[in-house]
């Protein structure tokens, strides 16, 4: 496994995002993800992806979190290695084709701290 990890700064909300040859999707998604208005870590776990996925990912930089297995082991293992990189006090997991509005995030975090 190779890992591109940041600091470890505590961050409100880590969003994990297992990918695997989801290069059809995942610049749009996660051009999206890095437009949400919150603290947050973004971590990418590529799962032995075998499309172009993984250059798209090194495209982003510090931007992101990127975990590149070169195994594949499902999409829950996936998700599982990347709640043990995350940092964040609440996660999150999106898939490279899901959809979202840009404050459901925000919206869900002030929920959960105003209860």
């Amino acid at each position: 496994m190779t890992s591109l990890i940041k600091g470890t700064k505590q961050q409100l909300l880590s969003i994990i995002i297992p990918i695997y040859n989801s290069e059809r999707f995942i610049k749009h998604c996660l051009d999206k993800v890095l437009q949400i208005k919150i603290d947050k870590e973004v971590i990418v776990v590529n799962d032995a992806s075998s499309d172009n996925s993984i250059d798209i990912l090194k495209q982003y930089g510090d931007r992101i979190i990127l975990i590149d297995l070169k195994v594949n082991g499902g999409v829950s293992n996936a998700r599982n290695v990347g709640i043990e990189k995350a940092v964040g006090k609440y996660i999150t997991f999106i898939d490279a084709d899901d959809d979202f509005e840009l404050d459901m995030h925000p919206k869900m975090i002030k929920k959960i701290i105003e209860e």
